[in-house]
């Protein structure tokens, strides 16, 4: 039976995939790019209705093309967002093939190359890309029994505040998705309870430009990972128009918040005495970049509006001044608890020697400890920017490059007469 081969297989048509697909086009290698679903489907079946990119539409985009229907200075709707993935394939003409699973990898014995079984039969290639991404499996801690009777769903489920069961929400955990999520539910006129761990919490804007340009003319996109850094959780959102993270105005508006997440027992959730802590580093890190934008401004004669206000915080709510230390659910009126929790990676499929001792990819910016083996749309790959669409496509390129140096090593045949 034949096999068909080609020179690199990109596993995943998201952002990564498709970036992927650009470079190794510009080197003329050839390659295929498999997707088990639709081109960009997490955008689509795995995020909440109302959700918008965290970047405006001039800065979160591939270099190649703007966003259609959508000004600079807009927050593309998801729908959107995969819809301009999909074109942008089209343009560059990714060979992608969707519906089809890669269920095996494993390098070829005897000879350079990878096997690789699928839904639709083998291939071999000389090199792998896995480009699936960070969100591949939901984490729920097994925290609260399934035999408490509440609904537990993670935030990747989440669609509306009309699925939700009636009574009040616990949503656990204060990213970028949990804060989201628990605004939109409060403002739908549900009591909402948040659980707050430790976080960074941009401004949106400063000065008359959104934090993204900010990042930008102070060289923090580019920040490298340090140990820790990347499981740093962001408070930011894009949400109607755009509007920093404030959780002094949700307690104002009658939001319960509360420390991070420990223990259950006999129908009581525990929390640290962390609320008042992971508060004020919210704060700090905010303080942190007007500072620098200042400074930024002055330095480079910037006629940029001042805005001091910036700085005014609402008082201290109770809920931080006093915070509840446990509670117990069916009294607080608690019917449904939304873990915005985060999510674990399945490489079970790659079954070559490219990850750590806890399923990991094992990688340098994104080359992997096995020779032909890279990855690519990880948080922090190469730096705070590789999470968003224009970072994961310079890191493409740099994957890319690193592939066409070792297919020029390859093929390399000595002189006639050369040692």
């Amino acid at each position: 039976m034949s096999v068909e081969k080609t020179e690199v297989l990109v596993v995943g048509a998201g952002q990564a995939g498709i970036a992927m697909s650009e470079h190794l086009r510009s080197y003329g290698i050839p390659h295929v790019v498999l997707e088990r679903n639709r081109v960009a489907e997490r955008w689509r079946s795995c995020r909440w209705d109302s959700l918008v990119a965290n970047g405006p539409a001039w800065h979160d985009r591939f270099p190649g093309l703007a966003f259609p229907e959508d000004g600079p200075d807009d927050f593309v709707p998801k729908e959107r967002v995969a819809d301009y993935l999909a074109a942008y394939a089209q343009k560059i003409e990714a060979p992608v093939r969707c519906g089809v699973e890669v269920r095996d990898v494993r390098r070829k014995q005897g000879e350079t190359g990878f096997h690789i079984e699928t839904s639709e039969g083998a291939i071999e290639a000389e090199c792998v890309v896995a480009a699936t991404g960070p969100f591949q499996i939901p984490v729920i801690p097994s925290v609260v029994p399934e035999s408490e009777g509440l609904t537990q769903i993670h935030s990747s489920t989440y669609r509306n505040p009309d699925q939700i069961p009636e009574g009040a929400v616990l949503v656990i955990g204060a990213g970028s998705s949990g804060a989201q999520i628990a605004e939109e539910l409060m403002r739908s006129g549900r009591k909402v309870y948040l659980s707050v761990g430790p976080h960074d919490r941009p401004p949106r804007s400063y000065r008359g430009r959104d934090f993204v340009w900010w990042l930008g003319v102070l060289n923090k996109w580019d920040a490298e990972a340090t140990p820790g850094v990347e499981h740093t959780t962001i408070a930011v959102s894009g949400a109607n128009g755009g509007h920093t993270i404030d959780f002094r105005r949700f307690a104002a508006e009658g939001m319960t918040l509360l420390g991070r997440t420990e223990n259950f027992a006999d129908g009581k959730l525990t929390f640290a005495p962390d609320l008042a802590g992971n508060i004020a580093k919210g704060d700090a890190n905010y303080l942190s970049l007007l500072g620098e934008a200042d400074a930024y401004v002055t330095r480079n004669g910037l006629d940029l509006p001042e805005e001091p206000s910036a700085r005014d915080f609402l008082p201290e709510p109770e809920c931080v001044k006093h915070p509840l230390l446990e509670l117990d659910l069916k009294e607080a009126g608690i019917s449904t608890i939304i873990w915005a929790t985060g999510f674990g990676v399945d490489y079970s499929w790659l079954k070559v020697e490219a990850l750590d001792g806890n399923g990991r990819p094992h990688h340098q910016r994104g080359v992997s400890s096995e020779p032909g083996v890279y990855f690519l749309g990880l948080p922090w790959q190469t730096r705070r920017g590789s999470s968003f669409i224009w970072g994961v496509w310079h890191d493409a390129k740099y994957v890319a490059d690193h592939i066409a140096k070792q297919r020029s090593y390859m093929a390399y045949r000595p002189a006639d007469g050369a040692a």
